[in-house]
């Protein structure tokens, strides 16, 4: 198994299809997302499809994924969140200060 989310290059057509569509299904629940009260553009209906296929698609990246020996890792990360297998190395300040000469 791979240690890093596939880029875009190293996605299948299949992957990349996969990925488009559920980008555009989560911009459209997004984008049609309405505050309490108010009523919704959508029928229920098609939030209702809109949800079925989201799952499916989750599906078959996972299926897609294990059967390429690629992990499905796509938690968000914060840019100095150590990855899976690095090393933090924590050092006292004191120890590097030059001892002041008698």
């Amino acid at each position: 198994m791979t240690d890093h989310d596939p880029t875009e290059a190293e996605l299948t057509k299949e992957q990349r299809i996969l990925r488009i569509m559920q980008t555009v299904l989560t911009d459209v629940a997004r984008d049609t997302n309405t505050p309490p009260g108010m009523k919704h553009p959508l029928t229920d209906k098609t939030i209702h499809n809109i949800r079925d296929c989201l799952s499916l698609i989750v599906e078959r990246q996972q299926e897609l994924a294990e059967a390429l020996g690629q992990e499905m890792n796509m938690r968000p990360r914060y840019v100095d969140e150590p990855k899976k297998g690095d090393t933090v190395v924590h050092i006292n300040v004191d120890t590097l200060r030059k001892n002041p000469k008698s």
